[in-house]
């Protein structure tokens, strides 16, 4: 059945591709996004399509529309990005959700908050499982982001409870593929747009610690089948490949695939950086059969095939 579907931050990096495969489903998508991060290019070679509609807009300020379901994806989703501007990443996080929930409870729209493995802060637990409530410095640095999500699963909660509006809540970790920006900060796309230009490859800490890497095809197919998953079934739900690497070992293998001259510098830990970031995905697995299958060595050499196409066109 054709829907209609709202997909606020639809130009980032996993919005785009969200929109892309609701698309090739054959729906009909709203593309809602201010331009902050998200970029054009990521959706231009969408434009074309019949059912498909971009729209310039802030989630801080109200949207009406009549639509099926709504993805809220509307945030800065790297540490540069949401640090950039710390009050207006939390604004996006509370007054956007407040602002898309009071939409989806006007118009009886279902709801899929794109929340975070942030929320879980520096975890004491190991994997994080959803009933640990985190471990998060509520005035650092990555605060704005970390509780400004931690927030918006409270109201979406909330608002379910109180207004029985039907929400899906994805903790959403580590994501990596083509459309990430080369400028973000990110660790995957750092380590490959530094190997591809033989330049130092910058590892943060003593690279020990561990980060669990999703293609962005598998966490798009989750997120949908989420969405399409039983009323009763609200989450919070984990999403990520629970398979661990130390940032070491990344930074070794983009250096091996890319057949880059790089060496390796070791900088300064950034304040409150988790040491460990895993997810217990067996809420996903049991609930929707959905596992990541891809292995970290054939997502990068797709994600490293994306990047060389965007460094040699200048984007």
């Amino acid at each position: 059945m054709k829907k209609r579907i709202l997909v606020t931050g639809g130009a980032g990096f996993l919005g785009s591709n969200l929109c892309e495969k609701l698309l090739n489903l054959g729906h009909e998508v709203i593309c809602l996004d201010n331009f902050f991060t998200g970029k054009k290019e990521n959706i231009l070679h969408l434009t074309d399509r019949p059912y498909f509609e971009v729209i310039r807009h802030d989630v801080t300020m109200p949207y009406f529309i009549e639509v099926d379901e709504i993805y809220n994806l509307a945030c800065p989703a790297s540490p540069i990005q949401y640090q950039f501007n710390a009050i207006k990443t939390i604004k996006t996080s509370v007054m956007g959700s407040i602002n898309m929930l009071g939409l989806a409870k006007r118009i009886h729209a279902k709801i899929l908050q794109a929340s975070t493995s942030e929320v879980y802060g520096d975890p004491e637990v190991h994997p994080q499982k959803e009933d640990y409530w985190g471990h998060v410095n509520p005035i650092g640095f990555r605060s704005c982001y970390d509780e400004g999500k931690r927030c918006a699963e409270s109201l979406f909660f909330s608002y379910h409870r109180q207004n029985n509006v039907k929400i899906k809540v994805l903790r959403i970790f580590n994501t990596y593929g083509p459309r990430m920006d080369q400028d973000d900060g990110r660790v995957i796309s750092n380590f490959i747009v530094q190997a591809l230009n033989n330049k130092d490859i910058s590892i943060y800490g003593d690279g020990s610690q561990t980060r669990s890497f999703c293609y962005v095809d598998e966490m798009v197919e989750g997120m949908i089948r989420f969405m399409d998953s039983k009323d009763e079934l609200t989450g919070p739900m984990n999403m990520g490949n629970p398979v661990e690497f130390t940032i070491h070992e990344l930074a070794e293998t983009v250096i091996r695939l890319t057949d880059s001259k790089s060496k390796l510098v070791f900088k300064p830990l950034p304040d409150d950086d988790p040491l460990q970031r895993q997810p217990d995905i067996s809420m996903a697995k049991n609930e929707l059969n959905w596992e990541p299958k891809i292995t970290l060595e054939d997502g990068l050499l797709k994600t490293i095939e994306y990047f060389k196409s965007i460094i040699n066109l200048g984007i």
